[in-house]
């Protein structure tokens, strides 16, 4: 066995498991499930008719790593559209994946030297904890990177040792951020770019939720958007993954991309090739009809705003939280410990939440997921409208 392996934590919804082991829950509440950011509005039928169209005659024959062109093209447009003044290439600066969390892990593997002594790969802390387990998996160590709570969950990015820097092959960063909503303006952006120029270290930016926000004329900068801004043509040693999960509701279809510096994205082509990661024609078909359209999207956008107006304030009355910049994740702090409080409210009310703490690992000496519960409010309005009310309830059963 790859005794890698046993480098890696056990997964955030494993711990959830294990935490309610023995549980019974009160058998007359219907269980709500918040924990996971798995989109439950539905699926727009358009995407779903062009699945099945592709399905006809695309299945006949092996698909290319490379994707077809018109996806390229049609991801291509949808970037230059939504991030300008970035104009993306189709032929040298796009490429197809199957969702942005095998792209994430495989990015490490295509970038990451393990013979270099020392070697880190910086991660945001608290996170999306595929960051960890690519760096694990690819031989060399992470660096977690500290949000500041009074700095609007600002990761502590000044707070790293030059030394680490010097040492960094890969920086993970995760805007509009898992699991806090909080979002890199283009001073953020600049004085990453000045270290990925001084260290020589490759950027990747986990956008996934990038098209979840609540305020139609601010969405959310993107970093291909803040180079361009700054004139980095080309992107130098940037590299954007996005996804349809969140922005279509479409998580089963595993289809999102990666996009930017061309010399990073043949190098991840050269690796995906080996690796065997082509999308199918059918899935490319609902991929192209997806990223074509804008105005499910924008109808989706309301009913997370709709959802968040509604019960953000109620969750904040008993436990602190703040609508968050993007996402559709409520950060609140709990009563007592995250995980006893997680476990009470699965006990007691039948809802499920994500313990802060799993979430993020202690660095100089403070885990900051710790005493947070993640809530994620992707069901439909009256379910997590109940879920609220239960949450609060037990929030008031805390002494």
């Amino acid at each position: 066995m790859n005794p890698l392996l046993q480098r890696l934590q056990p997964y955030p919804f494993e711990r959830l498991r294990a935490l309610h082991s023995g549980i019974a829950p009160d058998a007359g509440k219907s269980p709500i499930n918040l924990s996971i950011g798995e989109p439950r509005h539905p699926t727009p039928p358009f995407i779903v008719d062009a699945l099945a169209r592709g399905a006809v005659t695309g299945l006949a024959n092996y698909p290319m790593t490379r994707g077809v062109a018109r996806l390229r093209e049609a991801i291509a447009a949808w970037l230059t559209r939504r991030h300008a003044p970035a104009r993306v290439d189709a032929e040298t600066e796009v490429l197809p994946v199957l969702g942005s969390r095998e792209a994430l892990f495989a990015f490490a593997q295509t970038v990451a030297d393990a013979s270099r002594p020392g070697a880190v790969v910086v991660v945001p802390n608290p996170f999306y904890q595929i960051y960890e387990g690519a760096a694990l998996l690819a031989g060399v160590d992470v660096h977690c990177v500290n949000a500041d709570p009074a700095k609007g969950f600002r990761h502590r990015w000044q707070a790293v040792a030059q030394d680490v820097w010097a040492r960094t092959q890969l920086l993970y960063v995760c805007s509009p951020d898992n699991p806090t909503g909080s979002v890199l303006g283009v001073d953020d952006w600049k004085a990453l770019f000045e270290l990925s120029d001084r260290h020589g270290f490759a950027i990747a930016s986990d956008e996934c939720y990038s098209e979840i926000y609540f305020d139609e004329s601010r969405p959310p900068l993107g970093a291909l958007a803040a180079a361009s801004m700054l004139g980095r043509a080309g992107y130098p040693r940037l590299a954007v993954f996005g996804s349809l999960s969140k922005r279509s509701n479409a998580p089963g279809l595993r289809s999102g991309f990666v996009a930017g510096d061309a010399r990073l994205i043949e190098a991840f082509l050269r690796y995906r090739t080996y690796h065997g990661s082509a999308m199918s024609a059918a899935v490319a078909e609902a991929s192209i009809a997806a990223w074509s359209d804008e105005t499910h999207v924008v109808a989706n956008r309301a009913l997370y705003a709709a959802k968040f107006a509604r019960l953000a304030p109620r969750l904040a009355g008993a436990l602190p939280c703040a609508v968050p910049a993007a996402g559709f994740y409520l950060w609140a702090t709990t009563p007592t410990d995250d995980a006893a409080f997680a476990r009470r409210l699965y006990a007691e009310e039948h809802v499920l939440v994500l313990p802060g703490s799993f979430l993020g690992r202690e660095a100089n000496g403070v885990n900051p997921g710790t005493g947070r519960i993640r809530v994620a409010l992707v069901a439909p309005l009256a379910e997590c409208e109940e879920a609220i009310e239960r949450i609060v309830a037990c929030a008031a059963r805390v002494e």
